[in-house]
């Protein structure tokens, strides 16, 4: 790694991340040429090449993926010693990168992010979507400082802090007869016209494991990327799909949707708040914790 600079490593990190040159040179808060030029230099000096570039392709090589691990080491330790560098500090003060999962995002965040600076002005914070393992990924890296999700976690290297428990309920076509005496059993036939995010969205595996013995078969080719267009696909009447309470309120004005209770006991899931297995920025994730647990449940469904 002689004669390589911190910059570089991030730029690398960025790509190898993105597979992108835009969308890496957006990730790292520099111009697209600023980006290539860093890369290529970095590729000058290890005498080797990195990435293959054919058109808007863009691939790791054998060369790149043995230094992948060794740079996103090295960049989490200085993540650390900077993250150190600021303890003694106010709590939540300067930069805090933040995870969130796509189907908890649009509806805590318009109500965390006030209380966030509310409680802490200083505090510059940088916000990832992404799916939960992603989000494992980036943590147990260094690239994020803590992030929300829905447990379980599988990852040793992790600890967590519950928030809350988020109940499911079953957005139906408004008129719908199968739903027209709620609440719906579990084993209800009519959970075969359920739809599911694609692959790699724990409101998936969520989803199925709620039908418990009845198996969707509705739109069995498709998936959607987002909550949003699955209700909307449910509005306009191509099946059903599983709803987090903290999504029933903006759902409930959609027209032709009806959100209707599974029996007792709901199913549910539980939001917690995790980070990496380490005391640098414990103090700040457990205050962080406590924001969000303070929020009223009345106000997150709303």
């Amino acid at each position: 790694m002689i004669g390589l600079t911190v910059r570089q490593m991030q730029y690398f990190e960025a790509l190898a991340q993105t597979l992108h040159f835009g969308r890496a040179a957006k990730l790292a808060g520099v111009s697209q040429p600023a980006l290539s030029a860093q890369i290529a230099e970095m590729e000058q000096r290890l005498n080797c090449r990195l990435f293959e570039r054919g058109g808007k392709v863009v691939r790791m090589t054998d060369e790149a993926l043995t230094l992948q691990p060794r740079i996103e080491r090295i960049l989490a330790d200085i993540r650390d010693v900077e993250t150190t560098a600021r303890r003694g500090r106010p709590a939540m003060e300067g930069r805090f990168r933040l995870g969130i999962i796509p189907t908890v995002a649009p509806y805590l965040l318009p109500h965390v992010l006030p209380e966030l600076k509310r409680h802490f002005p200083a505090l510059q914070l940088e916000l990832r979507e992404a799916v939960t393992a992603s989000l494992i990924e980036d943590s147990a890296s260094g690239r994020l400082d803590a992030f929300i999700a829905a447990l379980p976690l599988d990852h040793p290297g992790l600890v967590s802090e519950e928030l809350f428990c988020d109940r499911f309920f079953l957005a139906v076509p408004s008129g719908d007869p199968a739903f027209a005496s709620p609440p719906v059993p579990p084993e209800s036939p009519a959970l075969e016209r359920l739809m599911l995010l694609e692959e790699g969205h724990c409101l998936r595996e969520q989803a199925l494991a709620v039908c418990g013995s009845v198996r969707p078969v509705a739109m069995a080719s498709y998936g959607a990327t987002s909550l949003t267009t699955l209700l909307q696909m449910v509005a306009h009447g191509l099946g059903v799909t599983l709803i987090p309470e903290m999504a029933t309120g903006p759902a409930s004005v959609m027209p032709d949707l009806k959100i209707v209770p599974f029996q007792e006991p709901m199913p549910q899931r539980t939001i917690c708040l995790a980070w990496r297995r380490n005391k640098v920025r414990h103090d700040e994730c457990i205050e962080l914790a406590k924001i969000i647990r303070g929020l009223d449940a009345a106000v997150l469904a709303a």
